[in-house]
């Protein structure tokens, strides 16, 4: 299992501490020292069966400096996903691939039922 975290984000310590007490077995990686690919982007989109969207950082500063809520809906999927490869502050974090499971953001609930 691959952690995708930032080791300053308090939901990521949060989502960290949650696979810690059960158990789990992860490799982390901090996601400001090595982004994601653009390849590694849309492969997790693809097992995801997410929205493109749910793996954008809308509430961080940079998605807000860049004005992204209005140019999103402008761009293409290809596009979304190399725009995310160029900053991993752009990425909704903890991300959390197990195999052909891709989970986005923590939420303990659905983080349960899918691990």
């Amino acid at each position: 299992m691959l952690f995708i975290c930032y080791s300053k984000c308090s939901t990521c310590k949060n989502a960290q501490a949650w696979l810690e007490e059960r158990g789990k077995k992860f490799e982390t990686r901090d996601i400001k020292d090595k982004n994601p690919s653009k390849a590694e982007l849309k492969e997790w989109y693809e097992k995801s069966g997410l929205d493109i969207k749910r793996f954008f950082n809308t509430s961080g500063l940079l998605y807000k400096e860049m004005r992204l809520k209005d140019k999103l809906k402008d761009m293409s999927l290809d596009e979304k996903l190399k725009l995310l490869s160029t900053d991993g502050m752009l990425v909704k974090r903890p991300i959390v691939i197990d195999g052909d499971k891709v989970l986005v953001g923590f939420k303990a609930q659905e983080w349960e039922e899918a691990l």
